[in-house]
């Protein structure tokens, strides 16, 4: 069994000037692998677009699959800061208002660079290490909380099923919206996505009349 590449930075930039090469290297990761692809994707590349020297790249990042990680882990941070932000404004939302923000927002944060976001789809089972896992489990942690404080509102059903099974499906939509390229969908037919899916959820949660 071939053996897997290192994905966990050498050393944490703590200083302004190491945080920088930091950033300039994960940044041009990100834009080799929208450019380019995983394949042609190499750590002499990568140097040369960040205007770091190889050896200075190999100080923070072991190979070129801990740059992909360390992207990975970037854009996903980018979306759970905007997770968390929507999650807080909902908290004292009724179901229906809360889970329209929710759905709202899910698809407009993968809309953000999207073309980064269909690449990192791909290359997140060949990139090795990647806790995304954590992340999910930050996301099933918030909005089973929400559920909890809501319990009146919805039908007697298990919170961690109905948790997974809101999770998963808003994720789906908004994730799929981007692999298939309909990020550039006209606005009407993201407010139907949003309708339809809000109606989804909700109607999954709410006791039958």
């Amino acid at each position: 069994m071939a053996r897997k590449p290192p994905t966990t930075p050498r050393k944490n930039a703590s200083q302004e000037r190491s945080r920088g090469t930091v950033d300039a290297l994960v940044e041009a990761t990100a834009r080799i692998l929208v450019k380019d692809g995983f394949e042609k994707t190499s750590t002499n590349r990568i140097a040369e677009i960040a205007g770091v020297s190889i050896g200075s790249l190999y100080q923070y990042f072991p190979s070129k699959e801990a740059l992909v990680a360390a992207v990975i882990d970037r854009h996903n941070e980018e979306i759970m800061a905007i997770v968390r932000t929507t999650l807080a404004e909902v908290a004292d939302m009724p179901i229906e208002k809360a889970v329209r923000r929710l759905v709202t927002v899910a698809i407009d944060a993968h809309r953000i660079k999207p073309e980064l976001h269909r690449v990192l789809a791909e290359q997140i089972p060949r990139a090795g290490k990647l806790d995304v896992e954590a992340f999910d489990r930050e996301v099933h942690t918030l909005v089973r909380g929400y559920f909890e404080n809501h319990r009146k509102e919805m039908r007697k059903i298990d919170l961690d099923v109905a948790t997974f099974i809101c999770v998963s499906t808003i994720e789906a939509v908004a994730h799929n919206i981007v692999l298939n390229q309909a990020e550039a969908l006209p606005e009407k037919k993201v407010k139907v996505l949003v309708d339809e899916t809000t109606r989804m959820v909700v109607g999954f949660l709410r006791p039958s009349t």
